[in-house]
């Protein structure tokens, strides 16, 4: 059976909340499943959990959980009716506690707004539809902005201010309350909003731990200041995210793609799992076939040979949620059996284990049909392969943690399996030779080059056997 290398990340929603929907996600080839906490009630959360779960045990198949903080976002207050403008128009923003002293005056929930912004910054509404130009600024917490293209403000739009460095919190008190809830329902990923640097980074990994949470952390790249400091967040985080809605607004638009590409050969080199989110089959909220430009994008994501691809409204609210898994199953496969982009030449490989997996790949690469399978406590043997990015082997991952299996499903390439240890390591090797040939992931007498640093004593630095199937 031919293995999928590229891991397909479904954002859950009112369109796909049911069990029914779950499973038919499942079966389409979703791998892990993300809850957005900017929109989602603790209890729904905790429904959808179970029903992943559940769904996913009954087909036998790992799938991981992801929970994506709100992050410190800010955002316009409610408006009795949305405010159409028209370039020249003023608009007054201010902090709640204020009264209006212009026709147009809206609130924010940043009441240190006026302290972060200059006269003739630019102002960003409704992900960057509505531009905005600041003319003055009162210290009492009024921010007078002139608008510079037209356009339709409602309640609790997004204000983006690119280039600027704003004084929010890295965890806002909402984050916290989320963070408690990942805790509680052993959430596999947590995703950090708009972060910053290295420590915020840190300071929310600290505080899972605190609560009694594994969760590999997350970091969405989506602002210029994330941008600044990339090798550090890279180097701090488990994982990375390609935030693309909010990135595209904060970098100027022909600088997407090649912020993408640096993101993408920094997580190769350092070794990080990496996620393309945002808008890669917007048009299938509404329609049953993708744009070609849709098309396009997807098959570059997959050619630079990133982890992941998400979906977001696509399947949250959109009309053909398992049509998009379908879709994206499709390009994905047709793009894995192209060259790669090769990012991986500059992995760096610094301890014995990893120039023994590192030998174990170029091994698998020399032998027809052959596939790697790796034995670990810990995962990290099955993500250095990952991050080695075999040419056709696909890489069979073996823990008895399921915390660590479904770690595992985010890396590209890795199918992971949760199995109990034998006391004779050839008795587990067999077993798992069994079930692979089982699921016909493997056929008789193909060669399997077998990794392991937990089933053959005195082989701490990673041990390398050669079996058939």
């Amino acid at each position: 059976m031919n293995q999928r290398r590229t891991k397909i990340v479904c954002t859950l929603g009112p369109a796909t909340e049911s069990s029914e929907m779950i499973r038919s996600l499942i079966e389409a080839g979703a791998s892990i499943f993300r809850l957005n906490m900017s929109h989602a009630a603790h209890d729904w959360v905790r429904a959808v959990t179970n029903r992943v779960r559940a769904e996913s045990s009954a087909l036998g198949h790992e799938t991981a959980l992801l929970i994506d903080l709100q992050g410190p976002s800010i955002r316009t207050g409610d408006v009795e009716e949305n405010i159409s403008l028209r370039p020249g128009d003023r608009v007054e923003f201010r902090n709640a506690a204020l009264s209006p002293s212009a026709a147009l005056s809206v609130t924010t929930n940043y009441d240190d707004l006026h302290r972060d912004l200059s006269v003739g910054d630019t102002v960003l509404v409704d992900n960057g539809t509505i531009q905005f130009r600041v003319i003055s600024i009162d210290e009492s917490g009024r921010v007078l902005c002139e608008a510079v293209s037209e356009g339709s403000m409602g309640s609790r739009r997004h204000i983006n201010l690119p280039g600027i460095r704003v004084n929010l919190p890295a965890l806002t008190e909402k984050d916290h309350l989320d963070i408690a809830l990942a805790a509680e329902l052993g959430a596999d990923f947590v995703a950090i909003s708009f972060v910053r640097d290295a420590v915020h980074v840190e300071n929310l990994r600290e505080e899972l731990r605190s609560q009694g949470s594994h969760a590999a952390v997350i970091s969405k790249i989506e602002d210029q200041e994330a941008v600044r400091h990339l090798d550090s967040i890279v180097t701090a985080s488990d994982a990375v995210m390609v935030a693309r809605g909010d990135l595209g607004i904060e970098v100027h638009l022909e600088e997407l793609p090649v912020v993408q590409r640096r993101i993408l050969m920094e997580c190769a080199r350092i070794g990080r799992p990496v996620i393309v989110a945002t808008h890669m089959l917007e048009s299938m909220i509404e329609n049953p076939v993708p744009t070609r430009a849709e098309v396009t994008d997807v098959a570059n994501a997959v050619f630079e040979q990133a982890d992941a691809v998400m979906l977001s409204g696509e399947t949250s609210i959109g009309r053909h949620p398992r049509k998009c898994v379908e879709t994206l199953d499709c390009i994905t496969r047709r793009m894995e059996r192209e060259p790669g982009a090769g990012y991986q030449e500059n992995l760096e490989i610094k301890t014995e284990k990893e120039f023994a997996v590192q030998s174990a790949v170029v091994l698998a690469n020399s032998l027809e049909r052959a596939s790697i399978a790796v034995f670990t406590a810990s995962g990290k043997l099955a993500k250095h392969a990952a991050n080695l990015r075999p040419k056709q082997a696909q890489i069979f991952a073996f823990s008895p943690d399921l915390g660590v299996v479904r770690k595992l499903v985010l890396s590209r390439s890795v199918t992971p399996f949760q199995i109990d240890l034998a006391e004779a390591h050839d008795d587990s090797i067999c077993q798992a030779i069994d079930q692979l040939r089982e699921k016909k992931l493997v056929a008789a007498g193909d060669p399997i080059v077998i990794v392991s640093d937990i089933l053959v004593a005195g082989f701490d630095n990673g041990a390398i056997l050669l079996r058939h199937a």
